[in-house]
């Protein structure tokens, strides 16, 4: 599942409405870029989840670099990568392959991808939204 800007910004406003404990309140949105470091850090195939506590994984699937929430579509608990490149999460049993496509409900929507791009450092940028 691919997201464009638009969409993404909608996904994570929602989550972060869901998440909000006190009523009557809007989260406070704001967009943000993280330096993930040198594309050479992720020249190997795998998932790098070095960023995993600010959500997101990192995966290198030969010429292909994308960024992977790391937040189960289902109840939104924090996923664990697996030796496999596969996804786990702890909370419901949710199963994703390392595309983010769902193998294994109870989740049925597939992690979304987020925002990246490579500047002219040839540094990783991730563009999140965060409350």
């Amino acid at each position: 599942m691919n997201l464009n800007r638009r969409e993404f910004v909608i996904l994570t406003a929602g989550l972060a409405a869901a998440g909000c404990v006190e009523q009557n309140s809007a989260p406070r949105l704001k967009e943000v870029t993280i330096d993930a470091g040198p594309v050479g850090a992720y020249a190997a195939d795998g998932v790098y989840a070095r960023f995993r506590q600010e959500h997101f994984f990192i995966v290198r699937d030969g010429e292909r670099l994308f960024v992977l929430s790391a937040v189960c579509t289902h109840r939104h608990c924090l996923l664990r990568a697996q030796p496999d490149r596969s996804f786990h999460c702890n909370c419901h049993g949710s199963e994703f392959d390392a595309a983010g496509k769902v193998t294994e409900g109870p989740a049925l929507r597939d992690l979304p991808m987020l925002p990246s791009s490579v500047d002219e450092n040839q540094h990783l940028i991730i563009h999140a939204v965060v409350v």
